[in-house]
């Protein structure tokens, strides 16, 4: 007798199967987790990119007394009783201001999410301490404290300026991301239309200053001939403070294996983000999707309350899938495979982002990925060096150059000329050596 299988039965155990594996990894996982916390009381876990100061200035309205982060705050995913229990050694809190804000007040608005970040450490002295250097770094987690450090993300707030450049260094900016979601007058975004083919000459001057400056090139959100320009200029490592690989993704905001193969050679650091329309290539294509039928709402002549009202009708019926820690650990390792685990570290974008793979909702779960390397099999040693040690030797070979070439030269006088929002060239000044 031919035995007959219900037509739904296959797709109904591959449910059950889901529902099953994760709680069942989660339970593996559990095992390396002490291992996995002692790591991180070894050495700094660094993370590349937190947007906490955007939240504290959109949601809180500037006040550190209204987000209160000294205590459980369930509206963020980032709070001091979960840093603590995430064993957080380093943050680089993200100073980000849109790209809109170009032309209209970008410095001064980049400099109060700088001012954010310094009246976060004075408010809360017995946890955070400013970091400009390596050694701080480590000076500070060793005394039990997180070395906070700042990360401006988008150079429109440098207002084509090399001496706002240099006077957001005074302020403690450790590194720069060279654009945001829309180019600037002198550099290409990975998510607009190529203008420049990459960095103008005054572009290429930004990164030299940046080098003598000793502050670190961070390449997230920038397009491809933009990353190579700045890997044939710069005189010394690059981050990408919060990117994955186009490997799993085709997303212009991750990068390609050659480009990771040039960045090993440079000798920088990818951070790993965790955005999973970036990393989950269901969501990359559900993402795809959404955006089609928006723009097909758009082009029926729809206006913007009919097309909100729609959007939020298609969101409930397609709701997006979310993978799970695992898929960040897949790229974590794929970079190690084609950089280098010398090349490749974490940048989670925290509280800068809607939706977090499962088991990585907020900073404290540093340690369940931790864990799940322990698990794969990875040895401590290079461990250290996803969560930390790989961003510390950055940090210091760029202290190194800037060294050499504040011996070399002083300051840039290089100039921009603008017109209609865009660069001309020529006429250009070209810097003073």
């Amino acid at each position: 007798m031919k035995l007959r299988v219900h037509p739904l039965l296959p797709a109904m155990l591959v449910a059950a199967t889901a529902l099953t594996a994760a709680p069942l990894r989660a339970q593996d996982r559990a095992r390396y987790l002490e291992p996995a916390r002692q790591i991180l009381r070894e050495v700094p876990l660094i993370d590349g990119h937190n947007d906490l100061p955007w939240e504290v200035r959109t949601s809180f309205g500037f006040s550190l007394d209204s987000a209160n982060i000294g205590q459980a705050q369930p509206r963020l995913m980032t709070d001091i009783p979960r840093l603590r229990a995430g064993l957080v050694g380093g943050q680089f809190w993200s100073t980000y201001t849109p790209s809109a804000f170009e032309g209209r007040g970008a410095a001064r608005a980049g400099m109060e999410q700088v001012d954010i970040v310094h009246r976060l450490v004075a408010k809360y002295p017995e946890t955070f301490e400013l970091a400009r250097t390596a050694d701080d770094v480590v000076r500070i987690h060793r005394a039990g404290k997180i070395a906070s450090l700042n990360g401006l993300e988008g150079g429109h707030m440098i207002e084509n300026s090399l001496a706002v450049l240099r006077d957001f260094s005074r302020l403690g900016v450790n590194y720069l991301t060279l654009t945001h979601s829309r180019n600037t007058a002198w550099a290409d975004a990975a998510t607009d239309s190529m203008i420049h083919r990459g960095l103008t000459p005054f572009g290429e001057e930004v990164v030299r200053e940046m080098n003598w400056l000793g502050m670190l090139v961070d390449l997230s959100h920038t397009s491809d001939s933009t990353m190579w320009d700045v890997l044939r200029v710069t005189q010394a490592p690059v981050i990408y403070s919060h990117s994955s690989s186009r490997h799993f993704t085709p997303h212009p905001r991750n990068v390609p294996d050659d480009i990771l193969q040039a960045v090993a050679k440079n000798g920088g650091v990818v951070m790993v983000n965790y955005v999973t329309s970036f990393i989950y290539r269901p969501a990359y294509d559900h993402g795809q999707r959404q955006d089609a039928y928006q723009r097909s709402l758009r082009q029926r002549g729809l206006d913007s309350n009919a097309v909100r009202d729609s959007m939020r009708v298609w969101n409930q019926q397609n709701p997006a899938p979310r993978p799970d820690l695992n898929v960040v650990v897949d790229h974590i390792e794929y970079i190690r495979d084609v950089a280098g685990v010398d090349h490749v570290g974490l940048g989670s974008d925290l509280d800068g982002i809607d939706e977090t793979p499962v088991g990585l909702e907020d900073v404290s779960t540093y340690p369940a990925l931790v864990a799940e390397l322990l698990k794969r099999g990875w040895r401590a040693d290079d461990v250290k060096k996803v969560v930390g040690l790989n961003v510390l030797r950055v940090m210091r070979q760029a202290e190194a150059v800037a060294a050499r070439l504040q011996r070399e030269r002083g300051p840039s006088t290089a100039q921009i000329e603008v017109l209609d929002g865009w660069t001309t060239s020529p006429p250009w000044t070209g810097p003073v050596r």
